[in-house]
């Protein structure tokens, strides 16, 4: 079996009424395993793409940066509160979410990574730290609650995962500029 047909059951068992309510149900979840698992789908489900329309990625993502930019523009755009709230009252929104992720977004930025250079690869990780700390001391320290159909508990949590997340990207940010990878090859 490859990739490409992991993804696409991935993708069933995720767009199943049950799992996604269930998913939907906590913030935490929402935002930090259901979106990422959608992405993922689309990523192991991009070869099979890949392969079925190579002139396609070839003139439309040569370099890797129209792809990226559409990742990014994707991810801070289901990063806002505003959009989760979205995404659990209106089905066409929602609809959105399970078509943007993982086959905007994942193929995206499956086709994109290998293409750039490694100074591309980590102003992308550093982008996405300082978008992290940024959102998680929103979550955490806002006096208002930003999402209607969480409560401010769920609110909190989140945005200490953003930062624990963050905390991550730091530190293989750290790793990436003491250590040389070529010397474990």
């Amino acid at each position: 079996m490859n990739q490409s047909f992991y993804g696409l059951l991935l993708y069933i068992f995720l767009v199943t009424p049950p799992v996604a309510n269930f998913m939907e149900s906590l913030m935490v979840i929402h935002m930090h395993m259901q979106m990422p698992m959608l992405v993922i789908a689309g990523m192991l489900m991009a070869r099979f793409f890949q392969k079925r329309f190579p002139r396609f990625f070839e003139k439309w993502n040569s370099n890797g940066v129209p792809g990226i930019t559409l990742f990014v523009i994707l991810m801070v755009y289901w990063m806002l509160p505003r959009t989760m709230d979205e995404a659990l009252t209106s089905t066409l929104v929602e609809g959105f979410k399970f078509i943007s992720l993982p086959f905007l977004a994942g193929i995206s930025l499956r086709d994109s990574w290998k293409k750039l250079n490694p100074f591309g690869k980590n102003s992308i990780i550093i982008s996405f730290t300082v978008l992290f700390i940024g959102l998680g001391w929103i979550y955490i320290w806002s006096p208002v609650q930003l999402c209607n159909n969480y409560l401010v508990i769920e609110q909190v949590t989140l945005g200490w995962a953003f930062l624990l997340t963050a905390i991550g990207m730091i530190v293989y940010l750290g790793y990436n500029f003491f250590i040389d990878p070529s010397a474990y090859e």
